[in-house]
């Protein structure tokens, strides 16, 4: 049930803390959700503000066209780079954390080498094959195979990028969470200053060119940090390795599965746009998913780096694997919600800021990828359900119905509603998504939405879809006083709902010193035990 505005301001903040669950084991939970997500959320934040540097110029130097060729470009390395990888960045992250958290240092060590060792050999098998195969991709993607020549260079990128997986891996497998934002921020950075002279100097030629620079920074970022993982020496028999080598890729089939059907469907999805609707709509496509994934992208990403380890150290028991789920959704969207509804008031303004007055047609596109990102954060935690259950058949299956929703929702609404018809596409997958991995996530768990979840739930969907609205039934100008209406008061719902995690549910000294020294200014208070 939806909350009034007048219910949502007067809540009060012991609800927040009654839980079926004991108390210590929900402070833990959200102690570690929140550092996780301030820690890879803020160097998200650094990234994303570098890369709307480089969006601008990107967008100023090539136009509308040349942006999306970019963006398929982008498309193409991203699916060789998830085929070449064999899923070996996710199951090396879980192979090293489990060494790690058995304080095991031979497997840690083992499965380093094989590691490395397996992430080069593929990396250059990868390559290769693009190089090889340069032409069919290029005649099945732009109808010729004129562009063969740049999408063979793409597998120098390709290379470089699973190297950079494969250190990732290293790093957030021994929880160098902070070196791992570190490779984020620097690979970011330097990356934009190697490519962006490229464009400058070539213009459309010089995107591919950028493309390998970027991957060549972000190999030498995770490179330097990797090294300081203190790995012990060890003997290798060539027996051994094969068996280590083989446990990882097993590992990554399921990973990389996913991986593969999710780029493959981005990257038909672009295909679809590109061939029905031409390169100019391909480059607005690619501004609208770039600027309604920004925001979500910090939640995401956190999620992502921390969430996943601990829920498969408690998946075999179902409470708390639940319970888990509810906290890092009601997190997650509390930090998203605002975000979303931001990025649809002030869609036009941030698009005349980030790219240029042509790409204003790509406004319709993105507010309908800005209802399906706020799905997607709710749906994301559950279908961790599956993952940390080691369901692999399950899993692939359920990623599988989604390619194909998403690519069939695509194909029929691209052709009936132009590019807008991209964005529709986009949020019907997702509500697809949201019951399919729901009745999963029940069937494997017993999994239901907590309380406090409905109700947050409720609200920022009932707030996302008014936003929506009114862009459709209102001036451009009221549209946007009634979208900022609506995000001062989520906002303060949100702050209002964090901060009542923050001082009843978590012990304060397990928070970042930044909130220790905010707290005392506040003039909330620790809520006092309830009566037995």
């Amino acid at each position: 049930m939806t909350p009034s505005a007048l219910n949502i301001m007067s809540a009060n903040l012991p609800v927040l803390a009654r839980a079926d669950t004991p108390p210590q084991a929900k402070r833990s939970s959200y102690a570690e959700i929140l550092q996780s997500t301030m820690l890879i959320g803020g160097s998200a934040l650094v990234n994303v503000a570098i890369g709307i540097v480089r969006t601008k110029v990107m967008a100023v130097l090539l136009g509308p066209a040349g942006f999306g060729l970019l963006g398929v470009y982008s498309a193409i390395s991203d699916m060789a780079r998830s085929v070449a990888g064999m899923g070996l960045q996710s199951s090396g992250v879980r192979q090293i954390a489990q060494a790690v958290g058995a304080n095991d240092a031979q497997q840690l060590a083992r499965t380093a080498v094989v590691l490395r060792r397996t992430v080069m050999a593929l990396g250059l098998l990868g390559a290769l094959v693009l190089v090889l195969f340069a032409r069919p991709i290029s005649a099945l993607t732009f109808g010729h195979d004129g562009h063969a020549d740049a999408v063979a260079l793409l597998s120098i990128a390709v290379f470089f990028r699973l190297i950079a997986d494969g250190q990732g891996a290293l790093i957030q497998g021994t929880r160098r969470i902070s070196d791992l934002a570190k490779v984020g921020m620097g690979g970011a950075l330097f990356g934009t200053l190697a490519s962006i002279p490229l464009v400058y100097h070539w213009r459309e030629d010089g995107v591919v060119p950028s493309l390998v620079a970027v991957a060549a920074v972000s190999a030498l970022m995770s490179w330097h940090y990797s090294r300081k993982v203190v790995i012990a020496p060890c003997v290798w028999e060539g027996s051994k390795f094969k068996q280590e080598a083989f446990a990882l890729l097993r590992l990554g089939a399921a990973f990389m599965a996913s991986g593969l059907l999710m780029m493959g469907a981005a990257f038909v999805v672009r295909l679809i746009v590109l061939q029905q609707a031409g390169m100019v709509a391909a480059g607005l496509y690619q501004a609208a998913w770039t600027l309604g994934g920004l925001y979500v992208g910090f939640v995401l990403q956190a999620m992502g780096t921390d969430f996943y380890p601990r829920l498969v150290g408690v998946i075999t028991e179902h409470a708390d694997a639940n319970q888990l789920v509810n906290e890092q959704a009601q997190v997650s969207l509390l930090l998203a919600g605002p975000g979303v509804i931001a990025t649809m008031t002030f869609a036009a303004a941030v698009i005349a800021l980030l790219y240029t007055a042509e790409f204003k047609a790509a406004l319709d596109a993105l507010r309908w990828i800005c209802l399906g990102m706020a799905l997607r954060v709710i749906t994301w935690p559950m279908g961790y359900i599956v993952v940390a259950k080691n369901r692999q058949l399950l899993f692939f299956g359920a990623e599988l119905a989604w390619t194909v929703v998403n690519v069939g929702l695509s194909w029929w609404c691209v052709r009936a509603y132009g590019l807008a018809g991209a964005g529709i596409a986009f949020f019907g997958s997702y509500v697809f998504h949201g019951v399919m991995v729901y009745a999963l996530a029940r069937h494997l768990t017993g999994f239901r939405w907590s309380t406090d979840n409905l109700k947050d739930g409720g609200f920022f969907l009932l707030s996302i879809g008014l936003v929506f609205c009114g862009f459709h039934v209102l001036s451009a100008g009221w549209a946007t006083v009634w979208g900022s209406a609506l995000l001062l008061l989520s906002s303060a719902y949100s702050l209002r709902r964090l901060l009542g995690i923050v001082v009843v549910d978590v012990s304060r000294d397990r928070l970042p010193r930044s909130l220790q020294t905010l707290l005392p200014s506040l003039s909330l208070r620790r809520a006092k035990p309830e009566a037995p």
